[in-house]
């Protein structure tokens, strides 16, 4: 029976030293908690995505990407035009939610603003067509870089991404993120450059 309550003994005291240096690690290895960021505004035009106009410009890269008919296309044939650029995919949830605004900025602005929309979906047209037919996006032009081309040409990390391109091919200001491209804010920013040409 002694030899009983003496198992049970060690059997207690080894539980309670394996807690208590269960509690030193825990401890030796705690970190202050990070305060938060009280600078880093949350409003919803932060969230979406900023232009930013760019100063120097930059030239655009020399693209080529394929329409929804399988013909070849290049970023140089707009030359001469003001042209917006947005890399998307139907996958991206942000791209999605900003496609719509997208598809109204174009029936707003007609020829005076070139909209690219660029599918980086590797599935091509097949991942593409369905989802336009389901969104009711009817007035961009949609191109097809299934090989994400323009995504490392570009030097983007993540889509959304959006390049507005001057006329003598040189990228004017960029925004990453989603953006609400037909509200008043967006459209007198565009409407400044589409006057400036």
């Amino acid at each position: 029976m002694s030899v009983r309550i003496v198992l049970r003994a060690l059997t207690v005291l080894l539980v309670l030293c394996g807690a208590a240096l269960a509690v030193l690690v825990f401890r030796s290895g705690r970190r202050e908690p990070v305060p938060p960021q009280e600078a880093v505004s949350t409003t919803p035009a932060q969230a979406l995505g900023q232009f930013i106009a760019l100063d120097p410009k930059l030239p655009a890269p020399a693209l080529a990407f394929t329409t929804r008919a399988g013909e070849a296309e290049s970023l140089a044939a707009f030359r001469g035009r003001l042209v917006l650029v947005n890399l998307w995919a139907t996958w991206c949830v942000p791209c999605v939610e900003e496609m719509p605004a997208l598809d109204r900025l174009q029936a707003k602005l007609g020829s005076d603003l070139a909209i690219l929309a660029v599918s980086e979906d590797r599935q091509g047209a097949a991942a593409v067509e369905p989802f336009l037919a389901q969104h009711g996006v009817k007035n961009l032009a949609i191109e097809l870089d299934p090989k994400s081309a323009a995504t490392d040409a570009f030097g983007v990390q993540g889509l959304p991404a959006s390049f507005l391109i001057g006329g003598d091919g040189m990228i004017i200001g960029k925004l990453v993120g989603a953006a609400k491209w037909d509200e008043p804010a967006m459209l007198a920013i565009l409407q400044r450059y589409i006057a400036a040409k």
